[in-house]
C-alpha cells in the first residue's frame, strides 16, 4: 500500500468535497466548512484508487523528463503569449461577436483559461507551447462562456460550430500537464 501525503483545506466558497492532485505529488482535500473531517477522511478512503492513479501518471512525467516551467520563462514569455492569444481571440471572436472586456495572461498552475461574468477572458500563458489546434480549442471555450456560463449541450453545440473536434482536442488537452515540456 502506497503511503498518501494529504492535506485538509476548509474553503468559505467550496459547496462539495473535492480532491486534487497536483505535479509536485501533493494532495488536497478542499471541502466546505460545515463538513466534519471525519466525512472527508471517509471521501479520501474512497478516491484512494484515484489518487494513487494520479500520483503515479505526474510520477512518471518527471521521469520522462519533462521541465517545470519557472517564473522567469513567465517574464520572458508573457508578452508573446499576449499577442498570440490576442490575436486568436480577436479572429475567433469575429464568428461569435461576443462583448469581451478584459483579456488577461496569468501563470496558472491548474486551468488552460476562465471566463468571468464580468466578460473578462483569462488565459494560462503556457498556452503558447501547445499546438495551434489547443491553442484555438481553448480560445473558443472561453469565447464560447461569454454566451453560456456553463458546460451545458448549448454551451457544447456553440464550441462544435468552430471546433468540429473539439472532444479530441478536449480529450488531448486534458492528457496535457500544466508542468508542460
Amino acid at each position: 500500500m502506497q503511503k498518501i501525503n494529504y492535506k485538509f483545506v476548509k474553503a468559505k466558497r467550496a459547496k462539495r468535497m473535492s480532491i486534487s492532485v497536483n505535479s509536485d505529488l501533493s494532495v488536497r482535500i478542499t471541502m466546505p466548512r460545515w463538513i466534519p473531517k471525519i466525512y472527508a477522511e471517509k471521501f479520501l478512503k474512497e478516491k484512494e484508487d484515484w489518487i494513487v492513479q494520479k500520483i503515479n501518471y505526474f510520477s512518471k512525467l518527471k521521469k520522462t523528463g519533462i521541465i517545470k516551467i519557472s517564473k522567469t520563462d513567465y517574464k520572458k514569455k508573457k508578452e508573446e503569449a499576449r499577442a498570440l492569444i490576442n490575436k486568436n481571440v480577436l479572429e475567433l471572436n469575429k464568428f461569435y461577436n461576443y462583448k469581451i472586456n478584459k483579456i488577461a495572461i496569468r501563470n496558472q498552475k491548474t486551468r488552460w483559461g476562465s471566463c468571468s461574468s464580468k466578460n473578462n477572458l483569462n488565459f494560462n500563458y503556457k498556452m503558447i507551447y501547445l499546438r495551434p489546434e489547443l491553442i484555438k480549442y481553448i480560445v473558443v471555450h472561453e469565447i464560447c462562456h461569454l454566451k453560456e456560463m456553463n458546460h451545458s449541450k448549448k454551451f457544447w453545440a456553440l464550441v462544435e460550430k468552430t471546433v468540429p473536434n473539439y472532444l479530441s482536442l478536449r480529450k488531448e488537452l486534458k492528457k496535457t500537464s500544466l508542468l508542460l515540456m
